[in-house]
């Protein structure tokens, strides 16, 4: 079992920076692929990014790419998501989960956090 804690959400204008974390306990870490999705009111949950283990890539939305950076500290176990050049269309519930691989697709994870808002204003 793994149990996630999301923290960093808030609100900001837009151009603005949020780092999100997403703090891990249970099961060994190191061995989980560690997403980041999000959901918009009315919109389906959709893929953000998502860090493969130690020395694997990271894979990016598009709509993130060049502004969104995911890390992941091992020592912490915890994962972070830098945004950047925020906008208002980045305005959503934003997940941490865990998987067995890097995947986009958000049935493949195993294990999610609850949640943090993030509100991006024009």
């Amino acid at each position: 079992q793994v149990q996630l804690v999301e923290s960093g959400g808030g609100s900001v204008q837009a151009g603005g920076s949020l780092r999100l974390s997403c703090a891990a306990s249970g099961r060994t870490f190191s061995s989980y692929a560690m997403g980041w999705f999000r959901q918009a009111p009315g919109k389906e949950r959709e893929f953000v990014a998502v860090g493969s283990w130690s020395g694997g890539p990271a894979y990016y939305a598009d709509s993130v790419k060049g502004r969104f950076t995911i890390s992941r500290d091992y020592a912490k176990n915890t994962v972070y998501l830098q945004m950047n050049s925020l906008k208002p269309e980045d305005t959503a519930v934003y997940y941490c989960a865990a998987g067995p691989v890097p995947a986009r697709t958000s049935t493949l994870y195993n294990y999610w956090g609850q949640g943090t808002q993030v509100t991006v204003s024009s």
